[in-house]
């Protein structure tokens, strides 16, 4: 890879912390092929989606091909089962660990994805922890079991109409989070202060990939028809006799949740597949509001990647050369 260094890398040279690249963008932009064509094996990545940390679900999540993945490594991805739960704390609290460790090895740490609210909190900082009650959580767990996600959410969004917008429905941990911050403090989950500064521990390199919404939404309802073709619809259904259900969060995620419906008799194949679309494409335009409104975000054509070389290679030599000044 080659390039120049580019404007604002020069200050990295004087600052005593953890270089990081972070490269963001909605669904269907073209992340992980971009990536692929620029880093090597100076480089680790750490994704920042999460739905690609559960085990056997490859096709839906479009996680990376092995081939790339072969290419320089990947950490985050396959390291739950459905099941699981995992949150933004936990991405931060393990992404914070890897970035140092690969920064040991002498390699560039690339946090890379889709989930606004992973790379928001790594780079900027968890927001203040509002209070819980062990009791009023254990409450809402039992009416989430005999309610069901959904009205739990339709109630979220009443009470606490910000919360409710910001929260995806199918977010089991967010949406009982947010009631029991609701019912504990009588304030909004997000009400409570978030820091409005990146983190002075890192010195970032922040890229946003984009395109035209037209071109955005052909090539997510392509990537879902390729989804189809590659066996989308096998990798659900091995999960569903593997025992995961509906109550798993991995398969609350797109792409796996329309098929419930569509088991239920709600859907045509047809419309299974139109559904998914239709999902990922509000999925996608919700993310670039989200990305639109972070500070410091250089924004980059998704086919630009002299550009993005050029950009990552710049910061790479300022970090390099940081790294190999005297005391």
């Amino acid at each position: 890879m080659s390039g120049t260094r580019s404007a604002g890398t020069l200050d990295l040279l004087s600052a005593p912390v953890l270089p990081v690249i972070v490269v963001l963008g909605p669904t269907g932009v073209g992340k992980s092929d971009s990536l692929g064509r620029v880093l090597d094996g100076r480089f680790e990545l750490i994704s920042a989606d999460s739905m690609q940390v559960y085990r056997g679900m490859d096709i839906g999540t479009a996680k990376p091909e092995p081939s790339l993945r072969a290419s320089f490594p990947h950490h985050l991805i396959d390291i739950l089962e459905p099941s699981e739960q995992f949150n933004a704390g936990e991405f931060v609290k393990r992404a914070d660990i890897l970035a140092r460790e690969i920064r040991g090895r002498g390699r560039m740490p690339v946090v890379s994805g889709g989930t606004g609210f992973y790379l928001r909190n790594f780079l900027f900082g968890l927001p203040g922890s509002p209070r819980g009650d062990p009791a009023v959580r254990e409450a809402l767990r039992g009416e989430l079991a005999r309610e069901g996600l959904a009205a739990l959410a339709a109630r979220l969004a009443r009470a606490d109409p910000v919360a409710g917008a910001r929260i995806q429905p199918g977010d089991t941990y967010r949406v009982l989070r947010a009631l029991e911050v609701l019912q504990v403090t009588g304030r909004s989950l997000f009400s409570f202060d978030r820091p409005a500064r990146l983190r002075p521990e890192y010195r970032f390199l922040v890229l946003g990939l984009q395109r035209d919404r037209g071109d955005l939404y052909g090539r997510i309802d392509e990537r879902v028809e390729r989804m189809f073709r590659h066996g989308l619809m096998g990798e659900v259904r091995a999960l569903l006799e593997a025992g995961f259900s509906e109550r798993d969060p991995g398969m609350r995620g797109i792409g796996y949740r329309e098929f419930l419906s569509w088991r239920r008799g709600c859907l045509t194949r047809s419309g299974l597949v139109e559904s998914i679309q239709r999902d990922s494409r509000n999925y996608a335009k919700r993310q670039v509001t989200f990305f639109r409104a972070l500070p410091e975000v250089r924004w980059l054509h998704a086919e630009d990647r002299g550009e993005l070389c050029g950009r990552i290679e710049g910061f790479l030599s300022a970090a390099e050369n940081l790294q190999a000044r005297p005391g």
